[in-house]
């Protein structure tokens, strides 16, 4: 009763809080155009000091604040919709009717290549009881493997990320996909613990670089007013690969034995790389080397180019950088908290059977598939950071149905409504990083402070093991009559916490909603590493902060050479001998 009572005061606090941060409005209709936007226009602030310094950065920190608005009440997250200079459309179909059939293709590949790299991750976890008896270690030892994919996925993104801001997302990722399906195999076939901690170290690089080419895969060529959506049907894809690992896991395990579901993995990577390996190369990539072909620059030019950008890249986005890895920290501790010990959690703190874990796995990643898709969508009118809030504050809401019950279906109930809430935060993540990475530079950036947070974030499993370790609690239903480990109140705790670290930083962040991104030059261009993200937010009905000299092609654009398909997705040639010629 006392577990019932405090469920909920914590939703009433809950709801009562979003309806604070939730302004009242009457919103123009679909196709209008509000008076502060037909009236006012956006402008580019005028920043005097050095962009290296704190003051020079800060002072693009937010694209929206043409009102004359202080940086500190900017700071406070509030709904986008009026401040829209395109047509508003809240139907989703109309949304998703948007999309070219060629960007789906895009799309469809940069979110398999996700959800693949999220099922050869679960691999372990939903495997691991059996991992544990093959090795003849601990869950603590298993967990380790895990704690090393993590750490190592921060190189990957850097190396790969780099790689795919040079020459591209086709190549860069398909040999990506190659290497991971390499090791997925080769886990299968370790025969000793030393050797699979090995593998997935391994398996570590190659996954971390997946994250940051696919978002970029996914979106850049996708109209901006869907991008919301399909950031968060995109991010899913993470948790529908958990979803299929599960169901690979409780299909095939019993039958031919653990390393079946490795060797699906592997299958499924290959898969991935050639469905790439059929699609052209990113619109924007063509163009700039179009340009370059057009201005007759060397490779060793070109390479020159992308070094001098980076460096500069760097000089003027390092607290970009710092505050990016501090949010994914939080971020990843909240994901890996809330999910890669769920299921030995309901096996040995709940005492539930096999098949009613992998069924109550199964709920809470179908939860954090739907989750993440609706809320990529209400970030589309209530802006990136406060969409995110909202979602926090529902998970906070359900964690004691979490974590309280000892039958299947309130845990069951508990488990898909916390991950609703998770993974609806992490719906908002690839397009919010997008948009306010420096926009030569997304692979990289957001790859790379993606994964540094995860190799921060890396020990959250093995930490929640240790502790269950020390807070002991007695048995329910199958270990009724033991002493098991409190793996209840270990991950209220981590996500209760996590969440306040999260609120904290998304307040503290930077926006640059609606950013056409893709309309900024290439990581190899002159002037892309000096780009800013608030330079591409749109003024009023077409005009852009951003100067000419840093946006991509522009003579392409104005119709010199090629068609430029950036400028207005309508133009875009979406027939196959588009794809034939390139």
């Amino acid at each position: 009763m006392a577990g019932i009572t405090l469920l909920a005061q914590i939703q009433l606090l809950s709801f009562f809080l979003i309806t604070l941060v939730m302004p009242v409005h009457v919103y123009p209709p679909p196709g209008s155009t509000t008076t502060r936007d037909a009236n006012r226009p956006r402008r580019r602030r005028n920043n005097t000091h050095a962009p290296h310094t704190l003051r020079g950065q800060l002072a693009g920190w937010h694209a929206d604040r043409e009102d004359g608005r202080s940086f500190l009440r900017a700071m406070i997250p509030s709904w986008k919709t009026e401040r829209s200079a395109d047509d508003v459309i809240y139907n989703p179909f109309r949304l998703l009717g948007m999309v070219k059939a060629m960007d789906w293709l895009y799309f469809i590949s940069g979110w398999f290549a996700w959800t693949v790299d999220g099922f050869d991750f679960f691999t372990v976890t939903v495997t691991i009881e059996k991992l544990e008896s093959y090795f003849d270690r601990s869950t603590t030892d298993i967990a380790t493997s895990m704690t090393l994919t993590l750490m190592f996925r921060s190189l990957g993104a850097l190396t790969f990320g780099i790689l795919a801001d040079r020459f591209g997302r086709k190549w860069t990722l398909v040999v990506n996909l190659l290497l991971i399906a390499t090791f997925e195999f080769c886990t299968a076939f370790t025969s000793n613990y030393a050797g699979f901690l090995g593998v997935r170290a391994l398996f570590g690089i190659v996954m971390g670089g997946v994250w940051g080419q696919a978002a970029a895969t996914a979106l850049e060529n996708v109209p901006v007013p869907a991008r919301g959506l399909l950031s968060g049907i995109m991010q899913g894809g993470y948790t529908l690969g958990y979803v299929l690992a599960a169901v690979a896991n409780l299909a095939l395990t019993d039958r031919y034995g653990w390393k079946s579901v490795f060797y699906c993995g592997g299958a499924i990577s290959l898969l991935a790389a050639i469905i790439r390996a059929m699609l052209p190369e990113s619109r924007q990539y063509i163009l700039a080397r179009e340009q370059l072909k057009a201005e007759g620059l060397s490779g060793g030019q070109t390479a020159r180019i992308f070094l001098k950008e980076l460096k500069l890249m760097l000089k003027v986005n390092w607290l970009r950088c710092l505050w990016g890895i501090c949010l994914m920290t939080g971020f990843n501790f909240l994901a890996h908290g809330s999910q890669d010990l769920y299921p030995s959690y309901l096996r040995q703190t709940k005492g539930l059977t096999e098949n009613h874990v992998s069924a109550a796995t199964i709920l809470a990643s179908g939860g954090a598939t739907i989750g993440s898709a609706f809320a990529g969508y209400l970030s589309q009118y209530a802006g990136r950071r406060l969409g995110a809030m909202i979602f926090l504050l529902w998970t906070a809401a359900w964690i004691p149905l979490w974590i309280i019950p000892n039958t299947f279906g309130a845990l069951s109930a508990g488990g898909f409504l916390i991950q609703f809430g998770v993974f609806g935060t992490w719906g908002v993540v690839p397009i919010y990083l997008g948009e306010i990475s420096p926009p030569a530079f997304r692979a990289s950036f957001a790859g790379v402070t993606y994964q540094l947070g995860n190799m921060i974030a890396s020990p959250a499993a093995q930490i929640q093991a240790d502790a269950g370790n020390v807070m002991k609690t007695w048995g329910v239903n199958l270990t009724k009559g033991k002493w098991v480990p409190d793996y209840a109140t270990v991950q209220g705790i981590v996500t209760g916490t996590v969440i306040v670290w999260l609120f904290l930083f998304l307040f503290l962040g930077p926006e640059a909603d609606g950013s056409h991104f893709d309309q900024a030059k290439v990581a190899f261009q002159e002037g892309g590493g000096t780009a800013e993200p608030s330079e591409f937010v749109r003024a009023d009905h077409g005009h852009f902060h951003a100067h000419d000299d840093n946006r991509v092609n522009l003579d392409l654009e104005r119709g010199h050479g090629l068609t430029n398909p950036l400028a207005a997705h309508e133009k875009l040639p979406t027939d196959h001998s588009f794809a034939i010629k390139l």
